[in-house]
């Protein structure tokens, strides 16, 4: 490895852990002061607190990452264009293909970072924040089981869905166990399928069983849509659900076979593991080349604040188009495969466009 390798590597790395603390303590403040109310008024210990936090960490880092990567890239070349450094090595005979080499190293080192933080950190962690919040903010005792069933410990009931598509707000096969004061069951409903809509659960093709306390037999009624007011919201059942960030690889993979053998429909998972298991992690590489592009620009050289808002305003648009493709894909609009890997290729080839031009 050349001083001029060694050199780029140590001030990108450098420019890198700046740019990450500044980022995490403005993004860790402003998620502190808009959940803290929730803390207070719930009385949550100082501990609970600080653990909720720190498991979130591992999560926040792996989004501020490509961004943060961007930035010191952008930084690092744009200060050495400023001071001639870049002309005087292309003077040297060195160019744009050299320059880029350590850079793009660093981005390997960033998208296997980004990937070991997705496969071991933050499926252990978010679990956890997921756990305070429901139960310690939220009052409401939810359990999932094999990663699919979900039962919510109610006032003298109790709920069991087996499966909940977030993204359609759906929910299948759904039970609702009602209990009187002697702990009898006074009644139990069983639906197929239900829909979030207006604030309500619409509920299909259900059965009603309901206790006669005189006899002591259950009444049973069938509807084809019945609309009922269940102490039960989309969010809750999104942060209680075992999501993709809390899955390994392998474990996402099989849990997409098991919600496809039972008959149940598995796009989103299908999208999720392509974009934030596979796709994601490689948007460092991509950054890091699109941040060498813009850093050598003679331009940024009379005005690198320019630059870096250049370059903020490149990852805003990388993760708005990143959102727009997933949720293509969740809706069933374009593949799952070309939903994820799409704006990897548009910023790859912009990228390459780039160092091209240079």
């Amino acid at each position: 490895m050349t001083l001029l390798t060694q050199y780029i590597q140590k001030e990108v790395i450098r420019y890198f852990l700046i740019v990450m603390v500044t980022v995490l303590g403005i993004y860790l403040t402003v998620d502190f002061f808009q959940r803290i109310d929730n803390f207070i008024s719930e009385n949550i210990g100082g501990y609970k607190i600080l653990l909720y936090f720190l498991c979130n960490l591992p999560t926040i880092i792996v989004q501020i990452i490509p961004v943060c990567l961007l930035l010191s890239v952008v930084i690092t070349l744009g200060l050495m264009n400023k001071y001639n450094e870049i002309i005087a090595l292309k003077s040297c005979g060195i160019g744009f293909s050299f320059i880029v080499k350590p850079v793009l190293m660093v981005g390997i080192s960033g998208t296997v970072i980004l990937f070991l933080l997705s496969e071991i950190l933050v499926p252990l962690t978010v679990p956890v924040s997921n756990r305070i919040w429901i139960e310690d903010i939220k009052k409401k005792n939810m359990v999932t089981t094999e990663e699919k069933d979900i039962w919510i410990k109610g006032n003298h009931s109790i709920t069991h869905i087996t499966y909940y598509n977030p993204f359609e707000k759906k929910i299948y096969n759904i039970s609702l166990y009602s209990f009187n004061h002697a702990f009898a069951l006074a009644k139990r409903t069983d639906a197929e399928m239900g829909e979030f809509v207006n604030g309500r659960w619409t509920l299909h093709n259900t059965m009603d069983q309901t206790l006669n306390e005189v006899d002591g037999k259950y009444k049973t009624d069938l509807f084809d849509r019945q609309t009922r007011d269940l102490d039960l919201l989309p969010e809750d059942l999104t942060r209680v659900i075992k999501k993709s960030e809390e899955m390994t690889y392998r474990e996402l993979l099989s849990y997409i076979g098991k919600v496809e053998d039972e008959g149940y429909d598995a796009t989103i998972y299908k999208v999720d593991l392509y974009g934030k298991k596979t796709a994601l992690p490689f948007v460092c590489i991509i950054m890091a080349l699109v941040g060498a592009g813009i850093g050598v620009k003679k331009h940024i050289k009379e005005g690198l604040p320019v630059g870096v808002a250049y370059g903020i305003g490149i990852t805003f648009l990388y993760w708005i188009f990143f959102s727009f493709c997933m949720s293509l894909g969740y809706g069933g609009v374009i593949p799952p495969l070309p939903a994820a890997w799409l704006p990897n290729l548009v910023f790859l080839s912009w990228g390459v466009y780039l160092g091209l031009n240079n």
